[in-house]
């Protein structure tokens, strides 16, 4: 029994800032401290506040340690671990009270989330079967197979109201019921996509990183409810840590008799393979994702058919991503009011945000449905340096910009879809003043030409000129016939694109269009980039008024665009400017600025 357990986050995130390192040193430390039978070093998955990395929480006592550096780990374990004294310098800030160290879930971060998909990521080593099972893991499919009817399954899941959350939100129960017919007569499939393509993707990637045994369980219960024998778990090849924890999970499930024959000696066999993926946007679509698994190119297929009649090898399969199996043990366990408790009318549950852009707490948030686009970003964010909100970009590269006037609109998939954007798999990047709208457009769409797939014209051809015309535009070339055309363009991809990607394509360009079309009007009519960020539009300036003359900017341009002497005004020759931004920058008298 050990009297302290130090979790330090091994997801991908603060891996790469070193986190392998510290719990390697940590345990030389603890060795050389004598504490190694007192003290526990347990690598856990993401624990969500990724700007902090490398994470370290240290319980008992629950102290939460950030940005924490190899050469800090000496100090933590002699004055921490060994005399029992916290470490305040590296303790993160809006944990430290007047009355002691207060608990994570009272912080901003955390105190409006409801963690249920993400309930065990940052609290168990997801290398260890038992400590998943130690959480009620598995408990679950036990039930199911001893307890219920695969229809009662479905029924239960119907019934919780859980909706897809990897795209467009189709109730999960109604797929699963499709699929479900003739059972043991057909060969069935269970698909799992892991290798969504928008920042949805890192919440999928932290999942199977810190609790990749509630993917497993799901998706064996999934095959009991449809009568499927085999999964598999489409990965991108680009997450070595999710593949090589899913790989050790199948490993332990297998040993422990969860995976392969006769499960809980109840009759039913169900196992899972890997399949990875080169990290394909269009594969985040069904049709494409199975092609894929089928060993071919990873390009769509009309529906109908759809894959619950005909998927995966031409036989009924059902497939949804990793966020949606992880709330169908919970489900299971707690019943369905439990999860249809929480959330609006029609959206249940909770819902994973993967929080980035001008943003003070990046990382991954899950929220209970309907809760409010201001609570996300001003409570749980926070926007950095007294910027003012501007939009807010959901759905990926297939979403839309919501600007500031829909801040308080309750988050769920229809008040999205009602104001031109869309839930996704959980993206939601936040812009202010000093974002151009168009040019977020353009670089979605940029995105969306490089990741076509190239099997239909709309997509492929259609994309292509509209990223032209916003190219045209940024460049100050554009023209008022040039936006009706924009338009034009974008609701005929909407309408004739094969699939729910090329479909979705236009929606950055439309939202923008629709809630900021003063920039562009500045852009094609002025000639002007509010923003300050096209920078075939931008012109910098001197102020005669500040400028003091010091030199700093002409011995710092590359292009030799800024004269002047010593103690007097300078100039800019805008023809030789390149408008790199460095004098600017290095001006410390704030005298330069764009116009």
């Amino acid at each position: 029994m050990y009297r302290s357990h130090v979790l330090v986050c091994g997801g991908t995130g603060c891996t790469s800032s070193g986190s392998a390192q510290i719990a390697e040193k940590l345990k030389s430390e603890i060795r050389r401290q004598g504490l190694e039978k007192e003290v526990a070093v347990v690598k856990t998955g993401c624990h969500g506040l990724c700007a902090l990395g490398p994470i370290m929480i240290v319980y008992p006592e629950a102290v939460f340690y950030s940005m924490v550096k190899p050469e800090d780990i000496p100090e933590i374990v002699e004055e921490h671990l060994l005399k029992g004294r916290v470490v305040e310098r590296l303790v993160y800030q809006e944990t430290v009270g007047s009355d002691g160290i207060k608990s994570l879930k009272d912080t901003d971060f955390y105190r409006n989330q409801h963690r249920i998909a993400l309930r065990n990521c940052g609290v168990i080593n997801p290398e260890d079967i038992d400590e998943y099972i130690g959480t009620r893991g598995y408990e679950a499919l036990g039930k199911v197979l001893t307890e219920m009817t695969p229809d009662q399954v479905i029924q239960t899941v119907l019934d919780s109201g859980l909706r897809g959350r990897g795209g467009a939100g189709f109730p999960t129960g109604m797929k699963w019921k499709f699929a479900s017919g003739n059972r043991g007569n057909v060969q069935k499939y269970v698909c799992c996509n892991a290798d969504e393509g928008d920042p949805g993707a890192f919440m999928d990637r932290s999942v199977l990183e810190g609790d990749p045994h509630v993917v497993l369980e799901a998706m064996a219960i999934a095959g009991y409810a449809i009568g499927a024998s085999q999964g598999y778990i489409y990965v991108r090849a680009e997450y070595p840590i999710a593949v090589e924890r899913l790989k050790i999970a199948i490993g332990q499930a297998r040993e422990y008799g969860l995976l392969g024959k006769d499960i809980f000696g109840s009759g039913f066999d169900f196992d899972i393979d890997l399949r990875l993926g080169a990290g394909a946007f269009v594969c985040g679509e069904e049709t494409a994702l199975m092609t894929s698994i089928e060993g071919n190119r990873g390009e769509p297929r009309p529906r109908p058919p759809f894959p619950a009649v005909k998927g995966l090898f031409e036989s009924p399969t059902i497939l949804n991503n990793v966020e949606t199996y992880a709330n169908i043990p919970q489900i299971i366990l707690n019943g369905a009011e439990w999860f249809a408790s929480m959330g609006t009318e029609k959206s249940k549950g909770t819902k994973v945000f993967a929080l980035g852009g001008k943003i003070n707490n990046t990382g991954l948030v899950e929220i209970p449905m309907g809760t409010t686009l201001r609570t996300v970003i001003e409570e749980i964010g926070g926007i950095p340096n007294g910027k003012k909100f501007k939009a807010a970009q959901t759905g990926g590269p297939s979403g839309g910009c919501i600007p500031a006037e829909h801040m308080d609109i309750p988050i769920d998939y229809d008040n999205l879809l009602s104001i031109g954007s869309m839930m996704g798999s959980g993206g939601l990047i936040v812009m202010d003043e000093d974002n151009c709208m168009v040019d977020i457009a353009k670089f979605f769409l940029e995105f969306t030409v490089d990741e076509s797939c190239g099997k239909c014209t709309p997509c492929r051809i259609g994309t292509k000129r509209m990223y032209e015309i916003l190219d045209k535009i940024t460049k100050g070339q554009g023209t008022l016939e040039d936006l009706d055309k924009l338009e034009e363009l974008a609701y005929y991809i909407k309408d004739n694109a094969l699939c729910g990607l090329g479909q979705t394509a236009p929606n950055p360009v439309l939202s923008t269009l629709r809630y900021f079309r003063e920039e562009y009007i500045a852009h094609v009519v002025d000639k002007k980039c509010p923003a300050g960020v096209c920078k075939s539009l931008l012109t910098y300036k001197i102020d005669p008024e500040k400028c003091k003359g010091c030199t700093l900017c002409a011995r710092n341009c590359p292009a030799g665009a800024i004269t002047g002497s010593v103690k007097e005004v300078h100039s800019i020759d805008p023809a030789k400017c390149v408008k790199c931004g460095a004098c600017m920058e290095k001006c410390r008298f704030n005298a330069i600025y764009k116009d």
